[in-house]
């Protein structure tokens, strides 16, 4: 099967809201301007975590402690540690299955990110922080066959600045979506309200019923 100029033309471009299509370039550049926001957002999550552990694992032995004042210490410190599970140590023994949930999350973001809405800045932001997060420890399981994490506040457990910027980002997401949940029910009902009056109106000419 042979493609004809116009079948390339058809592949390479797209429709506009006014129905006029746009050139080959403008798509590219368009696809790019969509990915930027999601590049720059995780590149600097990626980029403060990995400077963040390797400053851990080159100044501490693994579980050496330091805090900068003894009195905080109880409370918050930094503690050079292993995780071969998820997020704050859970599930220590899910390693591999955790590295494949990594990739499969960043070929979802990917996926998924350009088709928002165009100015849908919380829910970008959402998923260049997850993004970001999840390429971070997969980085280290990779690189290092396990996750490096450092911050420890009272006993909660230890985690990382990746683990901060998912947790993060699905907080983002949930409250995003719960108000564009309020929002369209609001929506629905104003709708609702109104239909009744409007019906009533368009009845018959004047307002009148078209019995009396």
């Amino acid at each position: 099967m042979t493609l004809t100029a116009t079948d390339l033309d058809n592949i390479t471009s797209m429709r506009r809201a006014d129905g006029t299509r746009t050139g080959p370039m403008e798509v590219i550049l368009s696809r790019a301007r969509d990915y930027l926001g999601l590049v720059g957002i995780a590149s600097a999550v990626l980029a403060l975590d990995q400077l963040s552990k390797y400053v851990v694992r080159t100044n501490l032995v693994f579980g050496e402690t330091w805090s900068p004042y003894p009195w905080l210490a109880p409370v918050a410190r930094i503690v050079y540690w292993n995780n071969t599970g998820a997020a704050f140590g859970l599930f220590p023994s899910g390693g591999l299955l955790f590295t494949l949930i990594a990739v499969l999350v960043s070929v979802a973001i990917l996926y998924y990110y350009p088709r928002l809405p165009q100015g849908y800045f919380p829910l970008r932001l959402a998923l260049g922080l997850q993004l970001g997060g999840a390429i971070g420890n997969l980085t280290d399981r990779v690189l290092h066959g396990t996750v490096i994490d450092f911050i420890s506040i009272g006993s909660f457990p230890v985690f990382n600045l990746a683990d901060s910027s998912i947790s993060v980002g699905v907080a983002i997401l949930i409250v995003t979506m719960w108000f564009d949940e309020r929002r369209s029910t609001a929506v629905q009902a104003e709708t609702a309200e109104s239909a009744p009056g409007v019906i009533a109106q368009s009845g018959a000419p004047g307002g009148e019923h078209p019995l009396e």
